[in-house]
């Protein structure tokens, strides 16, 4: 039987990840007593279950600290078992849950950045001992579920790094969550060319005349190569977030040429998941 324990942050999209699972095909459960869960194992396997996920958060309480010896347990009675952690920013996180207007868990009483601070601590063992980290700090419910498909269905290997390419204009402030930028303010502007000024990077003719430069050309080059190298790099590293955002003055045209041409040079990987966003491209 192949057991997931389906847990992380609280917002960052647990319940999204099991209702895709059960969809997928897996008998889910969630917030069960840990103390039950040998027993439910037992009963799943007379059920003839072959795939079991359970959803488990920082609601078990002290039990959570059990869990280790639990997972020992079925992995000595022949199941296969895997740890599935959802994460994402605190940022996100706090708006997320103001958005919900949901209470923390841990911060009924408290502050939502000290209940979140609380719960990281808490399952900071279990991220350590997870299979697969997945940060939906910018995935869509269908970008997870894409993820989620990836691991449990095609049996791709998972590297547990989700990359997100994005455009911006400078003059709308800098992207906070940002790992690496790239200011394409060099290159040719379609903005001072009158049938151009009103289009976007995604039609042709605007990425045409951007790219149609020897330093244009030669950045994209290099840009893609380091990229490449760079991604193994911080898989290694245990990197799971990896946001490269493309600046240029609005948004509109060069960054949206580069991060479109970014994207489609680097997205043959299929080990790291990968997300296309413009931020700025309809100001």
């Amino acid at each position: 039987m192949r057991f997931v324990i389906v847990t992380g942050m609280s917002g960052a999209g647990k319940s999204q990840a099991l209702n895709i699972l059960e969809d997928i095909g897996f008998f889910c459960v969630d917030n069960l007593p840990i103390d039950l869960i040998l027993k439910f194992a037992e009963l799943s396997n007379i059920g003839e279950y072959n795939n079991v996920a359970l959803g488990v958060d920082v609601r078990s309480g002290e039990s959570l600290s059990k869990l280790t010896s639990i997972f020992e347990t079925l992995k000595n009675k022949g199941h296969e078992c895997k740890i599935l952690f959802l994460d994402a920013s605190n940022e996100i996180l706090i708006k997320r849950y103001k958005e919900t207007r949901r209470a923390h868990p841990l911060a009924v009483k408290d502050r939502l950045e000290t209940g979140i601070k609380k719960e990281r601590e808490k399952l900071d063992f279990l991220k350590k001992d997870s299979d697969y980290i997945i940060d939906t700090s910018t995935l869509l419910v269908k970008d997870l579920r894409k993820e989620i498909e990836k691991i449990f269905i095609q049996d791709n290997d998972f590297e547990n790094m989700y990359v997100t390419i994005l455009s911006f204009g400078f003059k709308y402030g800098l992207p906070s969550d940002a790992d690496l930028i790239f200011d394409v303010r060099f290159m040719p502007n379609p903005y001072y060319k009158e049938d151009m000024k009103h289009k976007t990077g995604l039609d042709e003719d605007v990425r045409n005349y951007v790219m149609d430069s020897d330093d244009s050309r030669e950045f994209l080059v290099k840009l893609i190569d380091m990229v490449k190298f760079l991604m193994p790099k911080y898989v290694k590293e245990g990197k799971n977030q990896l946001v490269i955002a493309i600046g240029c003055t609005g948004g509109k045209h060069r960054s949206v040429t580069v991060a479109e041409s970014l994207y489609k040079n680097v997205k043959e990987d299929k080990n790291i998941g990968f997300k296309l966003y413009h931020r700025d491209i309809e100001r």
